[in-house]
């Protein structure tokens, strides 16, 4: 299973110059840059692209530990998908990396549409971006595992994503029973021995012994991305003016998914410090 201290005034400042605008123009480049501070300080670059054609968006980084983070949001069929890439401990026996898919439902306004991501562009690609709005935590069990091979009833993205993650692709109770609503075939899904057996396990950071099964926990951060658009108000002599498209607002938000593993050795970031 696999897996600088500033005054308010200053960062008011910088981000109205550092703004990123929609252009108006069509048929300009997809793909969009990003430097960005990660929680434990370092910069990283995201890469954000978007598919208006598959209707999808897609935002990747390299967090500080080597971990690849991907992350791929489906408005056709309403899924969003986040993969890690984590780099394994040799010494400890793991292979050179695990990875981790977990899949679940896009909700509305969650992020902007393709079309539009596939029109930003920004001033300055040099500056260190920071998200206007830090979202909350969000805490996700993942209960059941899905089948690579039927995945592609969910979405079509996922087999090329999760291909290296096998069996160690994971979704929530509350989604497969949304899906099964609208028809997907149940045999894509499996669930996870911490739903159906008692007592329940324990926590993987709470387990000694690296081969009893475990609930293991893995974090992560998409920590900048553009959740809203926004609006100016034209200047056309009349009291009301029209609306138009002059921006975007970027959110930060956390995620901690929690999901059964038959060993430790298959969770070891997730230890007592």
């Amino acid at each position: 299973m696999f897996a600088g201290c500033t005054s308010a005034a200053s960062v008011r400042t910088l981000v109205r110059l550092c703004t990123l605008v929609l252009m108006v123009a069509v048929g300009l480049g997809s793909e969009l840059r990003v430097r960005v501070r990660l929680s434990d300080g370092l910069v990283t670059e995201e890469v954000l692209e978007a598919d208006s054609e598959r209707d999808s968006i897609s935002l990747e980084f390299k967090q500080g530990d080597g971990t690849l983070i991907t992350f791929v949001a489906d408005f056709k069929q309403e899924v969003k998908i986040f993969r890690a890439l984590i780099l394994g401990e040799l010494e400890r026996g793991q292979n050179q990396y695990q990875a981790l898919c977990f899949i679940s439902r896009l909700n509305r306004n969650e992020i902007i549409p393709s079309e539009s991501m596939a029109r930003l562009r920004q001033k300055n690609p040099h500056v260190i971006r920071l998200a206007e709005e830090r979202k909350g935590l969000e805490q996700l069990t993942m209960s059941t595992a899905v089948n690579l091979s039927r995945a592609w009833q969910l979405s079509s993205h996922i087999h090329n994503m999760c291909s290296e993650a096998h069996e160690a692709i994971y979704t929530r109770e509350a989604d497969v029973k949304y899906w099964l609503q609208k028809g997907v075939d149940g045999s894509i899904f499996e669930v996870l021995p911490q739903t159906t057996e008692a007592p329940s396990f324990q926590a993987c950071h709470s387990t000694k012994d690296l081969w009893q099964p475990c609930l293991c926990t893995y974090g992560l951060r998409l920590e900048w991305y553009p959740c809203l658009l926004k609006y100016c108000r034209s200047r056309d002599g009349t009291a009301k003016g029209s609306t138009y498209k002059c921006g975007i607002r970027s959110c930060s938000k956390g995620y901690h998914f929690t999901y059964y593993v038959p060993q430790k050795q298959l969770c070891l970031w997730d230890e007592e410090t």
